[in-house]
């Protein structure tokens, strides 16, 4: 059960968006006074998300997970298939773009006000490029980290204005390996980890999670928000 609650940020031209918030204190831990902005997976911001962003919290960080389709539908979520899903690729094609940069601005800017240290960025899936999107274009982050954003290979040339981390499956048919090992080679300023594992490996409520490449790449982006503090 989600321990922290729904919130409402003025997003991206003042548009009124929900966003999961949770902080330490919520789940029984010290705050290390760092802010984390978590962007969904395509489904929305599911009991998966929010169980993500209390994990995030119970290291001691201050997590908001905004709403990114809430133009489209407010509080959307989706099953991994099906009709649902189908949907979640609608509106992620509709809504899930072209307001993103300053919906997670919004979120940014939320953590700020609240007094933070450092403001990091993680996504995943969908989410996973919106983290790039913000490196490159938001302000007031110290760092990111994207898990398998497969949008990334339609903005490779664009570079990060803090440290960033990406997180791919040697076997994300998604997402061709023979791109993200040419990525790799040519953007030595962007630090690039391959796992053995498919897309959605992070994710224990989908078939191809990889409890080894969820726990390492854990690890790693603990690390490099620490690093980047």
């Amino acid at each position: 059960m989600a321990t922290g609650t729904m919130i409402e940020l003025k997003g991206d031209a003042g548009f009124a968006l929900g966003a999961y918030r949770v902080s330490p204190s919520d789940c029984g831990a010290k705050a290390n006074g760092n802010g984390l902005v978590l962007v969904q997976e395509i489904f929305g911001v599911t009991d998966h998300i929010k169980e993500l962003c209390d994990g995030y919290a119970s290291k001691g960080y201050e997590v908001i997970a905004p709403s990114m389709y809430d133009r489209g539908e407010k509080g959307w979520q989706s099953d991994y298939s099906g009709p649902g899903f189908n949907r979640s690729i609608e509106l992620a094609k509709g809504f899930g773009l072209p307001n993103a940069q300053g919906d997670m601005q919004a979120a940014i800017n939320a953590l700020q006000a609240d007094g933070v240290k450092s403001v990091h960025i993680t996504g995943y899936c969908y989410g996973g490029a919106m983290a790039w999107l913000a490196a490159c274009k938001c302000d007031g982050l110290a760092s990111a980290v994207g898990y398998y954003g497969r949008l990334i290979m339609d903005m490779e040339s664009d570079k990060p204005k803090v440290p960033t981390m990406l997180h791919f499956g040697e076997k994300d048919a998604s997402i061709p390996i023979g791109w993200v090992r040419a990525f790799k080679e040519k953007r030595k300023d962007i630090t690039v980890h391959i796992y053995d594992a498919d897309h959605g490996f992070n994710s224990d409520r989908r078939e191809h999670y990889s409890k080894e490449a969820a726990e390492l790449a854990l690890e790693r982006t603990l690390a490099w928000f620490a690093a980047n503090s």
